[in-house]
């Protein structure tokens, strides 16, 4: 059991036979009065987001969440298949349960399948990824005195912004939870 005042963001819980992911916490203090605790839960099996008030004291149900090393395969129409690197089971996933995480990914990535229950949940990726730049415009010698970046195209698709000195073909670092440039590999 977790009490309500033990919440944060990204921490899973059991509620009336949901199982609800913490995506906002905030413990507030009233002048005179008892503090509270007003989170905002995103319901995992239906997707709905919903914003809630407790006492501090009010205790939940934790929920553990099996975290297994798995690579990304191939796509397949619109699954994405996953294979757990531990007992070698291939699950095809859907958009919705991949999520944002599908702009990240290559095959033969290595990630993390999220599971409840023997049911999958999600995916999640390391904090960093390598890909190579597959279109942006050249940079200009002296246009560097600003400090500014430029959009370029990766290999999945995606566009992130770049310094003005990567080129086509340059391999770079990408922070997946944010989609910000880290550096030239």
């Amino acid at each position: 059991m977790i009490n309500a005042g033990d919440l944060r963001p990204g921490n899973t819980v059991e509620r009336n036979g949901e199982l609800l992911q913490v995506l906002d916490f905030a413990h507030i203090k009233m002048g005179r009065g008892t503090a509270i605790v007003r989170t905002k839960f995103k319901n995992i099996n239906t997707g709905a987001v919903t914003e809630e008030t407790f006492r501090p004291e009010e205790k939940f149900g934790r929920a553990r969440i099996e975290r297994n090393p798995a690579q990304y395969l191939y796509k397949d129409g619109d699954a994405y298949v996953i294979m757990d690197s531990t007992t070698y089971d291939q699950y095809p996933l859907s958009s919705d349960v991949i999520g944002d995480a599908a702009q990240w990914l290559k095959e033969n990535d290595e990630l993390f399948l999220l599971q409840y229950e023997g049911r999958v949940l999600g995916v999640e990726l390391p904090i960093t990824t390598e890909m190579e730049v597959t279109y942006t415009e050249p940079g200009f010698k002296g246009d560097t005195a600003t400090g500014g970046s430029k959009p370029a195209t990766l290999e999945t698709g995606v566009t992130v912004d770049v310094p003005l000195f990567v080129n086509q073909g340059d391999r770079i670092k990408v922070d997946t939870r944010t989609g910000r440039y880290i550096e030239r590999v």
